[in-house]
């Protein structure tokens, strides 16, 4: 089955050998997000909140690249260097996602990419 790879302006641009999302039929893999501003290419400032806002700013506009939206999302893994965050995750995604939600897994981590404090990748199935 042949691969799309998307790519859009809307969200940071790759920082390593990926691509920021893959599709194959109607499933399409976004690569993990960190909150970094895609104009500028910089973490954002403000804390936790802004950090997980933008994340799912970010993978919004991919899944929107695809010609999907978050609502497509089947499996969505978030990770955190502080799993104490994890019910304002919880809160914040109730902003973005409305029942039924997808999967889900949440896994701490001792570290990421540019010293974010969260990323967060998702598997979305479109045409449903």
């Amino acid at each position: 089955m042949p691969r799309t790879i998307i790519n859009t302006d809307q969200a940071p641009a790759a920082i390593g050998t990926y691509s920021q999302a893959v599709r194959v039929g109607d499933t399409v893999y976004l690569s993990g997000q960190i909150p970094l501003d895609p104009q500028t290419m910089q973490l954002v400032e403000g804390g936790m909140e802004t950090q997980i806002r933008r994340v799912f700013d970010n993978l919004a506009a991919v899944a929107a690249a695809a010609g999907g939206s978050l609502a497509d999302t089947v499996k969505l893994n978030v990770f955190l260097t502080d799993l104490s965050h994890f019910a304002r995750v919880n809160e914040i995604m109730a902003g973005y996602f409305k029942e039924p939600y997808p999967a889900r897994a949440a896994i701490g981590v001792a570290a990421l990419p540019r010293g974010a404090l969260v990323e967060m990748d998702a598997v979305l199935v479109l045409g449903n």
